[in-house]
């Protein structure tokens, strides 16, 4: 004959728990009609190795559903009530069944059930305002990086559009006036991507902030201390092939972080991020290296930014001396980018791989 197991029992409104002593339970059948729960498993319980079942008929109606988990030492079982509140008692007869008992290890008394709802809404509530707030954030943050590389993309786009159409138009002859057609956009270019340094530094977004910082300080020395502060050398053509390197980078650099704002992947334009670098950026820096050699004599010729030394030494620091180290510092800054942006291609490569297997 079928024995009857050792269940404790524990509630809270919303749920009734039952923990049913057997052993190595199989063969289990747990289902509620009824609203009558019926057991029955094989196992070791009270009595040793044996069948054991049992009913229980409910105070108030239960959902049908009910779920069970066994476990080496008992049989966890979790049933619904069907209206929210706290029971008087388990079952619908007066009398408590033998095999049945509390189960003190989960019992709560109908205010401490009350407290334990609380405080879980309190910390649902916290974490739905704390999960708003970081949405928001993260929209805000969003729609600022989104419309900061639409700027950044329309301005190189008008560079590098301009400087084409001049080329066809006008040949070799758009070299010598680059600079006066297209110094005042990409001024503002240059300018508004020392944005991007902070950026970096903040954690807005994930890059680092070294490669970030050399190139933005090597653009804008190239920019405004070799090509702005001499006037001498803004008809030179290493003017036009600076700027149309640098603008053909970013033509493909800016569109792809603004897909990635709208978790938008284009594989053919992560692939040209992901590549045209490998020979735009060491042409641009050499072009840079070329404007730089071509300034030193005038430099020297004209004195400016030069340092004046005290008439013993009757000389002055000239600043073309600074530029031969800056030309040092510029191949060693490629080194670091471009192990950098090798890096970050392998990265990127590598996850699209293994998503694909």
């Amino acid at each position: 004959m079928p024995l009857t197991p050792l269940v404790y029992w524990a509630q809270r409104h919303e749920e009734v728990t039952l923990r049913v002593e057997l052993t190595d339970a199989q063969n289990i059948h747990v289902h509620v009609h009824e609203n009558v729960l019926h057991f029955a498993a094989q196992g070791h319980g009270a009595k040793g190795q044996n069948e054991y079942e049992f009913n229980l008929e409910f105070f108030l109606p239960v959902k049908p559903e009910v779920s069970h988990k066994s476990t080496q030492r008992q049989v966890n079982i979790t049933v619904r009530k069907e209206q929210r509140g706290w029971w008087e008692r388990l079952t619908m007869q007066e009398r408590r069944p033998v095999f049945l008992t509390p189960d003190f290890d989960r019992w709560l008394d109908e205010s401490d059930a009350e407290m334990e709802i609380r405080e879980k809404e309190e910390k649902r509530n916290r974490l739905k305002a704390a999960r708003h707030k970081e949405e928001g954030f993260v929209s805000l943050k969003t729609g600022y990086l989104f419309v900061y590389n639409l700027v950044q993309f329309l301005g190189f786009s008008w560079i590098f559009v301009n400087m084409t159409v001049r080329l066809f138009m006008f040949g070799q002859d758009s070299f010598y006036d680059t600079f006066h057609t297209m110094s005042d956009v990409m001024f503002f270019c240059q300018i508004l991507a020392s944005v991007e340094v902070l950026n970096a530094a903040f954690g807005v977004v994930h890059t680092g902030v070294v490669p970030t910082l050399i190139q933005v300080v090597g653009r804008n020395f190239i920019l405004f201390i070799i090509f702005g502060s001499l006037e001498q050398m803004h008809n030179r053509p290493v003017v036009f092939f600076v700027f149309y390197l640098w603008s053909a980078i970013e033509i493909v650099r800016y569109p792809f972080y603004m897909l990635g704002c709208l978790n938008t992947n284009w594989k053919t334009l992560t692939w040209l991020r992901y590549t045209v670098w490998i020979p735009l950026y060491p042409l641009g820096v050499l072009a840079e290296a070329v404007a730089v050699i071509e300034s030193v004599p005038i430099f020297d010729q004209t004195k400016l930014f030069s340092i004046p030394l005290p008439k013993a030494i009757g000389t002055s620091l000239n600043f073309s001396y600074f530029l031969y180290f800056y030309l040092v510092l510029m191949f060693l800054g490629l080194l670091i980018n471009f192990r950098h942006l090798y890096k970050q291609r392998q990265k990127r490569f590598r996850t699209k791989k293994r998503k694909a297997n």
